[in-house]
């Protein structure tokens, strides 16, 4: 244990701040930045260090080496202060829709999109015709219309609508406030679910207003529990998407098509959360339980919302689609301005339903996850472990499993190949957090001890680079202070 007297004396071969600042090292920092800036990172670096010395984790020899090294150590704090808080990331974890990661990536039409439109004024809300003001979401609906079938021709007189808010939870929020306030809405206790960040039905629904009225049990519900339940004060039927669990053995869940059939009969609207905005089948997948956008829609769902940076692969945001009469109301509820989306998610989310309508929805990087062979796969990582591996660091391309992830299609697993490393001194921990610490950070995984990067979530142009992080991760030991790396 360090002594008091130990700690007084490593105090004192720290330099004074301005010692430092009048060094010929500092001089030459300062002949490129600016006095404030330096002072501030220099004061952090030292009160680190001082932290350091406290937390008793140096040596007269160990604070010395770091004291000869502030200079360098200054200039990398400055570039630290410097980058970015939110930041492009690899993710190599094998989860497609990683919601800690932003889920899907846009694609390259839909970065088109952003910069094109961010870069000036644009039409978000006028006319163009008559110089009037508009809607905004008049650049997302005739899209959302198109893309779920309906002709050019008919969207006139169509008998649906579209509406967009920030997410779906808004959207479901939204609609539940607007058409059931103060009266009942069904769902099956087997759909009483909470998804990522507490959001809980029960709960939503006794905020929006409505009052909910559970059906069935955990397990079984059936046709007839909802119509049962239906009395004059039923304003909805709501059916929720289960989203990241999923409920197997003896089970029972009336089809969609039966519940919208009961709603036309009992004049009962059936609001729908189906979650994803799937619009294309992953029954090529043999993921066939996930159900499609369109399906909802076909089936003459009165009202359906939907997540467009989920399975749609677009910006985050929630699609309200569904007749008229209910949409019109929806846009007639003073809190769909507190949800409304601006001009970068309209961008976004029309060139995304641009590419599926022009027939590239292949472009979309979560189509290509999807869909990436994987005997692909499997090439790439034996090429990233045969670029990587050294004395130090055991690399070889592993047979994994990868998980669509946010909260869609739970139970389904995509085969696909991983890079596992083991490293002969780090530990699979501190090696995940040598190659979250890189720039860009890689974000992996462990199992079983190893660490495994999946290549299905890597863009294959990051490839090399790849190799080149993974070899400066393993060239380096994490500092005490886990904010930088210290060379060996």
């Amino acid at each position: 244990m360090t002594n008091d007297y130990d700690v007084r004396s490593l105090y004192r071969l720290l330099p004074s701040l301005n010692d430092l600042l009048l060094s010929p090292e500092f001089t030459a920092i300062l002949q490129v930045e600016s006095r404030s800036i330096v002072v501030r990172s220099t004061r952090e670096v030292l009160l680190r260090i001082k932290q350091e010395i406290s937390d008793g984790q140096h040596t007269h020899a160990s604070l010395g080496s770091r004291v000869a090294g502030l200079d360098t150590e200054v200039v990398t704090e400055i570039a630290r202060n410097r980058r970015y808080s939110l930041r492009r990331v690899i993710n190599a974890t094998g989860v497609i829709l990683h919601t800690n990661l932003g889920r899907a990536p846009l694609s390259a039409s839909a970065l088109e999109h952003i910069v094109e439109t961010a870069a000036g004024y644009s039409n978000l809300e006028i006319n163009l015709e008559s110089g009037e003001r508009s809607r905004r979401d008049v650049h997302a609906e005739e899209l959302l219309l198109r893309a779920l079938g309906m002709r050019s021709d008919d969207l006139a007189e169509a008998p649906n609508a579209a509406v967009v808010v920030n997410n779906c939870a808004a959207a479901t929020f939204l609609a539940l406030n607007s058409l059931a306030e103060g009266s009942e809405v069904i769902v099956s206790r087997g759909e009483l679910v909470e998804i990522g960040g507490g959001f809980r039905i029960p709960e939503i629904l006794a905020k929006s207003g409505a009052r909910l009225h559970e059906v069935g049990t955990t397990n079984r519900t059936r046709l007839a529990d909802y119509e049962n339940a239906i009395s004059a004060d039923t304003g909805l039927i709501l059916r929720v998407h289960q989203s990241n669990f999923s409920i197997e053995g003896f089970t029972e869940r009336p089809a969609l098509q039966d519940l919208v059939a009961l709603g036309k009969r009992k004049n009962v609207p059936v609001f729908n959360d189906q979650g994803t905005g799937l619009l294309i089948s992953l029954e090529d997948l043999a993921v066939s339980a996930e159900p499609t956008l369109l399906d909802s829609f076909r089936l003459g769902v009165d009202l359906i919302a939907a997540s467009g940076d989920k399975l749609l692969g677009g910006p985050q945001c929630g699609l309200l689609i569904g007749r008229v009469d209910l949409i019109d109301r929806i846009r007639g509820n003073p809190l769909l301005r507190t949800f409304r989306v601006d001009k970068l998610i309209y961008a976004a989310l029309e060139a995304t339903l641009m590419d599926y309508l022009s027939g590239k929805s292949n472009s979309l990087p979560i189509v290509k996850m999807l869909h990436a062979p994987a005997l692909e796969v499997l090439g790439r990582c034996e090429w990233v472990a045969g670029q990587t591996r050294s004395d130090d660091l055991f690399a070889e391309a592993v047979p994994v499993f990868s998980l669509i992830g946010g909260g869609t299609a739970p139970t389904a697993r995509l085969e696909s190949s991983a890079v596992a490393l083991r490293h002969a001194t780090m530990q699979p921990q501190a090696l995940l957090l040598a190659l979250r610490q890189l720039d860009p950070p890689v974000i992996a995984r462990v199992s079983d001890d190893t660490v495994l990067l999946d290549l299905r979530t890597v863009e294959t142009e990051f490839d090399t680079t790849l190799v080149s992080l993974l070899r400066l991760a393993t060239r380096v030991t994490i500092s005490p202070n886990a904010h930088s790396f210290d060379h060996e």
